[in-house]
C-alpha cells in the first residue's frame, strides 16, 4: 500500500521547527511519522547529512541519500541562512507559529545569533525548545569533539560489547549511529512530556538534552551492577554483557549460518531434555541422551557439559532453517540470525506490514521502508511523504503561510537568505 500525504497521528496539529544533523533528525521523524508538521530547516544547498551514502543507484547526489531519505520521512522542506540578518528575521517569525523546535548547534550557538530560546520565548511563551548536543549546554565536557564511536565508548555501550573466546580482544563499537539514536529518543519522550506539560499549564519550556547521559541511561545493567555490587560487566561473543560468564549462544550450521539458542543444560528438565533427544535421535545424533539416566536432575547437571558438546554437534550437521524450525515447534526459544537482505523477505514482517512502500513522484517509483516499531489499536502512525528535496517547501512555507511574496523570496534567494 501506498501511504499518503495526509498524516492525522497522535501529534496531528503540532508544528516542530527542526535544526538538525544526524544527531537529532531522527527525533524529528518520530514525531513526524506520528503526525506531527515538521518543518526542516536546512541551509541553502541543503543539509551535510544529504551527503552521507549509500546512494540510490549509487549516484552520488544530494537528492539521492538513503541515509537522508530514512532519517527524513513526513517531513516538510524549506531552506534558510541563520548566518545572515533576513534569515535570522524570518526564522523569528516562523518560530512564532512553532510549537516546538529541535535543534543540534554546538551550546550557545543560536544564542550568539540572537535566536536562542531566551529570545524566542519573548513571542511565544508556550513555545518548547529543543537542544540536542553532546555533553549538554553546562559542564566541563560542554564544548568537546565527539562522533558515534566517541558516545559509544564514553557512554559505557563498548564496555558490554566485544568478545570473550578471542584473547586480548578489544571492545566492540554497534553500528548504525546510535548513540545519535538514543539522544533522539531521549528528546522525543522529553518533548511529548512537555507537550503534556504545556498542555495543562500553557507554558512551554527548554530541554537541554546530553546524548553522553542518553547512552549512559541505555547501559541496562551494566550501571547498577557497578553501582549497587561493585561488579562490571564482562564482555561476552554474540550475548548479553553479564556480571558472570553464560554459556555460548550462537552457533554454526552446517551451511555456514547461524543460530541463537538458550540451553543451559544443568536448568533442563528431564522431560525437555527426552523431547530434545528424541528430535536429535530422528537423525542418528542422540548420542546416548535418550538413556534412562538422564531423567535424574543430578546426573543432568553433572553432564552438562556433555549435552552441550552432544547438542552443539547436532546442530553443527543441520542447516540454519532445520534447526529453527524444528526447535520452534517443539517450544524452544531458539531463533535464526538473520542478514539485512533476508529481512526484506521475512514472514513475520510481511505478515504484520511492518514494509511501507512510500511513493518518489519525482523518480516515479515508490521504495520500500521500514515501518513502525509497534501497532497501535488508536494510535495512528504513517509515513506522510518522502523526505524534502531542497527547499521543496520554500513557496507554501514563506508564501502560502508566512505571505511573502514570490518576488520577495526570489531576491532573498540571490543574496543567500533563502
Amino acid at each position: 500500500m501506498i501511504v499518503n500525504q495526509i498524516n492525522d497521528g497522535p501529534f496531528s496539529g503540532v508544528r516542530i521547527l527542526e535544526l538538525a544533523d544526524e544527531k537529532g533528525h531522527w527525533c524529528g521523524k518520530i514525531l513526524g511519522d506520528l503526525g506531527a508538521d515538521v518543518i526542516k530547516i536546512e541551509p541553502p544547498g541543503g543539509e551535510q547529512t544529504r551527503t552521507i551514502g549509500p546512494f540510490y543507484d549509487d549516484e552520488y547526489h544530494k537528492e539521492r541519500s538513503l541515509y537522508f531519505w530514512h532519517y527524513n520521512t513526513s517531513k516538510r522542506g524549506v531552506t534558510l541562512n541563520l548566518n545572515t540578518e533576513d534569515g535570522r528575521r524570518i526564522f523569528k517569525e516562523l518560530s512564532k507559529t512553532a510549537d516546538v523546535i529541535i535543534e543540534t548547534f554546538k551550546p550557545g550557538h543560536l544564542d550568539s545569533l540572537g535566536v536562542g530560546y531566551d529570545v524566542l520565548k519573548k513571542d511565544n511563551k508556550s513555545l518548547i525548545f529543543c537542544s540536542i548536543t553532546p555533553f549538554g549546554q553546562s559542564g566541563p565536557w560542554r564544548d568537546f569533539q565527539t562522533s558515534d564511536l566517541l558516545h559509544l565508548a564514553a557512554g559505557g555501550q563498548m564496555g558490554s560489547c566485544g568478545y570473550d573466546d578471542i584473547d586480548g580482544a578489544p571492545p566492540i563499537a554497534p553500528g548504525g549511529g546510535q548513540a545519535w539514536h538514543m539522544g533522539s529518543h531521549y528528546a522525543s519522550m522529553a518533548i511529548a512530556s512537555a507537550l503534556i506539560y504545556r498542555a495543562d499549564s500553557g507554558v512551554g519550556q527548554y530541554v537541554d538534552v546530553s546524548i553522553h547521559e542518553s547512552c549512559a541511561l541505555t547501559t541496562e545493567g551494566a550501571m547498577s551492577s557497578w553501582i549497587y555490587m561493585g561488579k562490571t560487566m564482562i564482555r561476552q561473543t554474540g550475548r548479553h554483557a553479564g556480571v558472570a560468564p553464560s554459556a555460548p549462544t550462537q552457533t554454526l550450521c552446517k551451511d555456514g549460518k547461524y543460530v541463537n539458542i538458550q540451553l543451559i543444560p544443568m536448568r533442563l528438565p528431564p522431560k525437555q531434555l527426552e523431547t530434545l533427544a528424541n528430535w536429535m535421535d530422528q537423525y542418528g545424533m542422540a548420542d546416548d541422551l535418550l538413556d534412562e539416566k538422564y531423567k535424574d536432575t543430578a546426573v543432568i547437571q553433572e553432564m552438562a557439559d556433555h549435552i552441550s558438546e552432544t547438542v552443539r554437534k547436532f546442530i553443527n550437521n543441520m542447516t540454519r532453517e532445520d534447526i529453527y524450525r524444528g526447535a520452534q515447534e517443539m517450544g524452544f526459544s531458539w531463533g535464526a540470525v538473520r542478514t539485512h537482505e533476508e529481512l526484506v523477505t521475512d514472514g513475520q514482517l510481511l505478515d504484520r506490514g511492518f514494509w511501507v512502500d512510500v511513493e518518489h513522484p519525482e523518480l516515479g517509483k515508490t521504495f520500500s521502508y521500514p515501518g513502525s516499531s509497534a501497532i497501535w489499536s488508536s494510535t495512528k502512525w504513517r509515513i506522510g511523504r518522502r523526505a524534502p528535496l531542497i527547499g521543496e517547501h520554500n513557496e507554501q512555507v514563506y508564501c502560502d503561510e508566512m505571505s511573502m511574496s514570490k518576488a520577495e523570496i526570489s531576491m532573498l534567494s540571490e543574496i543567500n537568505a533563502i
